[in-house]
C-alpha cells in the first residue's frame, strides 16, 4: 500500500491515506514524498478513489464507512493493481518467499534499459509518465495475484504457507496453476523446487537454477563472502559470465530468475549485468550493520525455509563469528503448522532468542499457543521479552553477529541492543 501510494503520486495524483498511529519501516518513503497519513476516523474526500488496503475486512469501521458513501470509487488493493498491470510491459515476481528481493532485482534490471515503474513491499514504489515496464511484487495470499495480467511471470518457489488460508500443498499450487494461466508469454519457474516441477502448466515456461536439467542454468565460478561469478547457460547456450555484488545461494537464485526475463525481452549481456550492479538489496532483506566488534543484520524470514537460508547466508558471509539469532514470528497458524522445520532451521545457529507474537493479526480462532510452542522444540531457543530486559540478555552474547528476523517489528529491539554496545 505504501509502494502504491508513493507510485501514484509520483504520477500526479494527489494521495493521502490512514493507517495505525504506530511506526512501519515501510513509511519512510511516504515521508519522503510528503504524502500525509492520518489515524483512522479521518475519512476521505468526497468524490475520491479509494483504495483498501487487504489487511482490513470491510467490518472495519473506516472501510464499512467509506463503502457506505456512494461518492467514492473503491478498489481493493489487488482489485488496483491489477488495472495497472494491463497498461505496461508487466513483469509479476512472486512466490513463497523472495518476492521483494527478486522485484527489486528486475526492477533494477529493467531501470538500466528502458523506463521502468515498480511496486515492492518493502515500501518502494515508482512511476512516470514515460514508464514502459512495470515490475510488481505478486503476493498469493487469498489467492490476490489472481488479479494480475502481467506479460511475464518468475515462480521463486512452491513451499506452502499462509496455512490460516491453504487447505495443503495441492490447494496452494492450484492458487499457482490459477495466476499461471493470467500469464500472456512466458513463465519463468524456479526449477531446483520439487514443489515447482509439479505444477500444472498450460502457458510457455521456462525452468531456472543451479542443476543441469533447467532451460536456463547458473553454472558457478566462484562463491565469496561478498560476490559470486557464473557462466549463464540459457537452453544449451553459454551467453557470457555474471557477476553478482553479492553471495548466498538463495540470492544467486533470484537473480537467475530475473535474469532469464531480461534475456526473453532481448536485452544486452551488458546491460543485465549493469543492472545487477546497481541492485543495493531491499529494504529488511539481509541488511547488515558493523556495530563496533559486533554485526546486526535485519531480515524479514518469517517461514522456515527463509529462516534458513538466512541463516546460512549469515554463515557464509561471516564463517567464523558466533551467530545469534532472534526471531519474531507472525500469525500463530504459521507457528503451529511448522514448528518443528522452524526449530530445526534456528537451531542451526549458535544461540536461539525468541519474541512473542505481538501483531493484530497474529492471533487466529482455534490456535491458543503462545511462543513457549515453538521454544520447546528447539534445543536452544530463550524467550527474551522486546524491552531493556531483553536487550540486557542479548548484550551478554557479544561480540556477534546479531540476526534479527520478523515481517513484523523486530527492529524495536535491535535499535535497544545498541544502546548497551559500543559502535
Amino acid at each position: 500500500m505504501a509502494a502504491l501510494a508513493c507510485m501514484l503520486k509520483e504520477s500526479g495524483q494527489l494521495v493521502e491515506g490512514s493507517d495505525l498511529t504506530k511506526h512501519f519501516f515501510t513509511e519512510e518513503q511516504l515521508h519522503d514524498l510528503q504524502i500525509p497519513v492520518h489515524p483512522f476516523g479521518v475519512l476521505p474526500p468526497e468524490g475520491s478513489t479509494v483504495i483498501i488496503g487487504n489487511a482490513f475486512k470491510d467490518d472495519h469501521p473506516d472501510v464499512a464507512a467509506v463503502k457506505a458513501n456512494p461518492s467514492l470509487t473503491i478498489y481493493r488493493y489487488h482489485e488496483y493493481v491489477g488495472e495497472l498491470t494491463r497498461r505496461y510491459t508487466t513483469i509479476a515476481l512472486t512466490g513463497s518467499h523472495g518476492k521483494t528481493t527478486t522485484t527489486t532485482m528486475m526492477a533494477a534490471i529493467l531501470s538500466a534499459y528502458a523506463p521502468t515503474a515498480y511496486l515492492i513491499g518493502d515500501g518502494h514504489g515508482h512511476l512516470s509518465a514515460d514508464s514502459r515496464y512495470l515490475a510488481i511484487e505478486a503476493d498469493e495470499y487469498r489467492r490476490f495475484f489472481l488479479a494480475y495480467f502481467p506479460k511475464y511471470a518468475v515462480v521463486t518457489n512452491v513451499d506452502l504457507d499462509h496455512v490460516d488460508y491453504y487447505k495443503d500443498e495441492a490447494d496452494y499450487r492450484s492458487a499457482y496453476e490459477a495466476f499461471a494461466n493470467n500469464v500472456s508469454s512466458t513463465l519463468v519457474l524456479f526449477g531446483d523446487d520439487p514443489e515447482v516441477r509439479k505444477l500444472k502448466l498450460t502457458k510457455p515456461h521456462l525452468y531456472y537454477g543451479i542443476e543441469p536439467h533447467n532451460d536456463v542454468v547458473a553454472e558457478i565460478l566462484e562463491e565469496k563472502p561478498t560476490f559470486t561469478r557464473f557462466n549463464l547457460v540459457f537452453k544449451g547456450n553459454n551467453l557470457g559470465e555474471i557477476r553478482l555484488p553479492f553471495s548466498g545461494r538463495h540470492l544467486v537464485w533470484n537473480a537467475l530468475g530475473t535474469i532469464t526475463v531480461a534475456v526473453l525481452e532481448g536485452i544486452p549481456i551488458s546491460v543485465i549485468q549493469e543492472g545487477i550492479a546497481r541492485f543495493k538489496g531491499a529494504a529488511r532483506r539481509f541488511v547488515v550493520e558493523d556495530y563496533g566488534a559486533n554485526v546486526y543484520i535485519d531480515d524479514y524470514a518469517h517461514h522456515p525455509t527463509e529462516v534458513s537460508v538466512t541463516i546460512d547466508a549469515a554463515r557464509l558471509r561471516y564463517p567464523h563469528h558466533k551467530l545469534v539469532a532472534i526471531f519474531k514470528p507472525h500469525r500463530v497458524s504459521r507457528v503451529y503448522r511448522f514448528a518443528k522445520e522452524f526449530a530445526v532451521a534456528l537451531d542451526k545457529a549458535d544461540a536461539v532468542y525468541l519474541c512473542d507474537f505481538t501483531a493484530i493479526d497474529d492471533k487466529e480462532p482455534g490456535i491458543d499457543i503462545d511462543i513457549n510452542y515453538l521454544k520447546d522444540r528447539s534445543s536452544k531457543a530463550v524467550v527474551v521479552t522486546e524491552d531493556e530486559t531483553g536487550a540486557r540478555t542479548l548484550a551478554q552474547e557479544a561480540p556477534a553477529v546479531y540476526l534479527f528476523m520478523s515481517s513484523k517489528d523486530i527492529y524495536v529491539l535491535s535499535d535497544a541492543l545498541k544502546r548497551y554496545q559500543k559502535p
